[in-house]
């Protein structure tokens, strides 16, 4: 791994599960390690963040998941993060994802299915809603697809016109137009997978053609082709990670693809293991290559380092973020970890 790359890390935690908030640590540019220097507790659950920029610098966004519901800015440009003005609520429960569009902030909200749009302000700072768009149906999961349960969102391309919704709960990714001036949202189309796949997370191919969506009840990823001209997202293939048929009691949880493209991994709670697989040159197919043992318990999050070097894991239960050297066929190799009650997500900046 070079030298180059972000050289700070922002983890987001529960802590109604004694996580302590938002852990800013530094990265060492030669090992990875990472080391903290403070954290941040003003909402409770900041479990995922996001990265935008305000007049004076990065701004990091994060979620706070709770049946309220609600949003945090704060500004990074310093030694220690700073709130930007306070929570703002997103007027559904329990966001579990954001994104930042343009000038708007999307929520996926879990419990109430919903995705909404918050207009962001010259400081970063989020206000008011300014677009809501809800869903409705169910899966044949009846534990876990009562009901809609938007999981997160993506924004697909610089145009900041799209956005993904994986919906767990009605087994759909939805293509969400938002309307940059006003800031409404508004359904474009709906891509349904099979019945009891359970998207939870998708992950973008660098060019931007392709977009592999992660099944949390069904351990598969659907390959689905991207055309952002018009919106469009078709399915055209899918993988499962455990070919052998070993698919009980396992939730996949989130989806990486290599800076090149060539390499997608797949974070796997139950196995607590990191699935590798090989893309193929077009970006249409998958083949599993390997797995390997994730450092912990229950990876909620994987992340690729800016230098496309290393990956992070998430352990929410062991209480562990875990980073891993990427050998020359992109073989994750454990490197080190850190002590962390409940992390659920990694921010470089």
């Amino acid at each position: 791994m070079t030298s180059t790359g972000a050289q700070r890390a922002f983890i987001g935690s529960f802590t109604t599960s004694g996580g302590r908030g938002i852990v800013q640590a530094t990265v060492d540019p030669g090992t990875g390690a990472l080391t903290p220097t403070d954290a941040v507790a003003t909402v409770p659950n900041p479990s995922y963040l996001a990265l935008g920029r305000g007049a004076g610098g990065p701004v990091l966004y994060c979620v706070s998941e709770t049946a309220e519901g609600a949003v945090a800015a704060y500004d990074v440009s310093g030694a220690a993060p700073e709130p930007i003005g306070r929570p703002v609520p997103v007027r559904g429960a329990d966001p579990t994802h954001l994104a930042v569009a343009g000038r708007h902030l999307v929520t996926a909200n879990y419990s109430s299915g919903s995705v909404t749009a918050l207009p962001l302000a010259a400081d970063g700072a989020p206000g008011a809603p300014s677009g809501q768009l809800g869903n409705e149906g169910s899966g044949p999961d009846a534990d876990r697809q009562e009901g809609p349960h938007a999981h997160q969102v993506v924004v697909p391309d610089a145009s900041g016109r799209w956005v993904l919704s994986v919906d767990l709960g009605t087994d759909e990714v939805r293509v969400c137009e938002l309307d940059a001036a006003s800031g409404e949202l508004r359904l474009h189309a709906a891509l349904r997978l099979p019945p009891g796949t359970g998207p939870r997370h998708l992950a973008v191919h660098p060019r931007g053609t392709h977009v592999y969506v992660l099944g949390e009840l069904r351990p598969v990823v659907t390959v689905c082709r991207w055309d952002g001209a018009g919106g469009e997202l078709r399915a055209v293939g899918e993988y499962p990670l455990f070919p052998d048929g070993t698919d009980a009691h396992v939730q996949p949880s989130a989806p990486v693809v290599s800076l090149d493209g060539r390499r997608l991994w797949a974070a796997v709670r139950g196995t607590d293991t990191i699935v590798v697989l090989a893309v193929s040159e077009d970006g249409e197919g998958l083949e599993v290559l390997t797995s390997v043992p994730c450092g912990g318990s229950w990876p909620r999050d994987l992340v690729l380092h800016p230098s496309g070097g290393r990956l992070y894991a998430a352990n929410e239960r062991s209480g562990d973020v875990t980073w891993f050297d990427l050998d020359e066929d992109g073989v994750p190799r454990r490197a080190g970890s850190l002590d962390l009650p409940a992390p659920s997500s990694v921010l470089f900046v």
